[in-house]
């Protein structure tokens, strides 16, 4: 038998993230964020707001994460594409990033832009 103090001490040595991640949170704030590229008025806001979406969508320990960058979702999980059970979210969501990568490896604010509304799309097909 489990008892309250069990239970309360697993809350405390346990992080959020082992009890349950917030899947569509992170979805949905990468999505945001993936919008907010494709309106920013400047190339550093573009850039920096889809290394936010990359940040939620493959989480601290993913290869394209950026520390530099905030990642909004601290907090909600361990990225979108790690906290996925299903396969073809997860393959969905990879292409988000890929697409993400493409804007912030572009100097021309037009093409990051283009980019940013296109992983939006992307990050919203996977909803």
């Amino acid at each position: 038998m489990i008892t309250k103090a069990a239970l309360a001490l697993a809350a405390i040595l346990l992080p959020a993230t082992a009890f349950a991640a917030d899947v569509e949170g992170e979805i949905v704030t990468a999505g945001t964020h993936a919008q907010l590229a494709a309106q920013a008025a400047d190339l550093d806001m573009v850039h920096m707001h889809l290394h936010h979406t990359v940040n939620c969508l493959v989480g601290p320990t993913g290869a394209q994460f950026d520390a530099t960058n905030l990642n909004p979702c601290a907090g909600s999980g361990t990225g979108a594409i790690p906290d996925s059970a299903s396969p073809t979210k997860k393959t969905m969501l990879e292409d988000a990033v890929t697409t993400a990568e493409m804007g912030i490896n572009s100097g021309d604010i037009t093409e990051a832009k283009k980019d940013a509304t296109s992983a939006y799309s992307q990050i919203q097909a996977a909803r």
